[in-house]
């Protein structure tokens, strides 16, 4: 499966250790990442990401073109929902997306670890049959 990894500024030390805790889950996946959080879990973790541009240079738009050429099966999103973000428009629309193309999205770390640990458990198997 497609995964995207996204984390603000505040939140990228929590996905660093989301990232480090699931290596095992994460590494039989494909693996896409905003710029700077990209950098950071293959620094941490050695795992392969495809490392799109940071956030606010365009990289959840790239991510937002992926889910709409059905190309992400997964987006966890550590949002920090305590400072303005300069390209929430962007972040938004990242959201609606995900929404209007039923790709499964955590926007926080409890959400990210049901997410994956069901994915580990097959429950979102249904994905596959989207690709063929």
């Amino acid at each position: 499966m497609n995964i995207a990894l996204i984390a603000h500024d505040k939140k990228k030390d929590d996905m660093i250790r989301f990232a480090i805790a699931y290596k095992k889950i994460l590494e039989k996946h494909f693996l896409y990442a905003t710029g700077t959080t990209g950098k950071k879990i293959i620094e941490a973790t050695g795992l392969k990401v495809h490392c799109f541009n940071s956030g606010p240079l365009g990289g959840d738009q790239q991510i937002g073109a992926y889910i709409s050429d059905n190309k992400m099966d997964l987006v966890i999103f550590l949002r920090d929902p305590l400072t303005a973000q300069p390209h929430e428009p962007d972040v938004s629309a990242l959201l609606r997306l995900s929404d209007v193309y039923s790709i499964p999205l955590a926007t926080n770390m409890g959400t990210a670890e049901i997410l994956l640990r069901g994915l580990e458990q097959g429950f979102l198997d249904w994905r596959n049959d989207r690709h063929n």
